[in-house]
C-alpha cells in the first residue's frame, strides 16, 4: 500500500491516539482494516474488542482525550506497552492533535511514515515497508 499523496484520511486517528493507517494491520495489503472508527471488516480480534473504544462510544465522545478521566488507567497501560514495544506514545499523538488540529497530525505522519525508497506505508508496529518490504 502507498501512501496517499493527498494525505492520510482524519478518520483513521483512533481514540486512544493510534494513527491507524500505519497499524501492521492496515499495511497488509489482504483484508484491510477501515480503521478503529469504521467497521469491524479485517480488524484483528483485539481492535474489535477494544474496552477504549467502547468507553469513548459510550460516554459519546470521539477521542480519549476529551475526557475528563484523561489518561485512565487503560491509556496508561496501553501508553506504557507502546513505549515499550514501539518506542511511541500515543498520548503524545493526542497531546499533538489537540494542540495543532488532526489535519497537521496526520500530514506529520505522513512525513514520519513514508518509506523514502518507494512511497510505501512504514508500520509502527514492525518498522516495515508495505510495498518494498524493507525494514526502517
Amino acid at each position: 500500500m502507498k501512501m496517499p499523496t493527498q494525505g492520510i484520511n482524519i478518520v483513521m486517528f483512533a481514540p486512544c491516539g493510534m494513527n491507524c493507517m500505519v497499524c501492521y494491520k492496515h499495511c497488509y495489503h489482504k483484508k484491510q482494516c477501515a480503521g478503529c472508527l469504521r467497521n469491524d471488516m479485517g480488524k484483528p480480534e483485539h481492535c474489535r474488542q477494544c474496552k477504549i473504544k467502547d468507553c469513548t462510544q459510550s460516554k459519546g465522545l470521539s477521542y480519549c482525550f476529551e475526557c475528563p478521566s484523561y489518561p485512565c488507567q487503560l491509556i496508561k497501560n496501553l501508553e506504557k506497552s507502546y513505549n515499550k514495544r514501539y518506542q511511541a506514545s500515543l498520548m503524545e499523538n493526542s497531546i499533538f492533535v489537540q494542540q495543532y488540529g488532526l489535519e497537521q497530525f496526520m500530514e506529520w505522519q505522513k512525513q514520519k511514515y513514508t518509506c523514502s525508497q518507494c512511497g510505501g506505508v512504514i508500520s509502527i508496529h514492525d518498522r516495515e515497508c508495505s510495498e518494498c518490504q524493507k525494514k526502517m
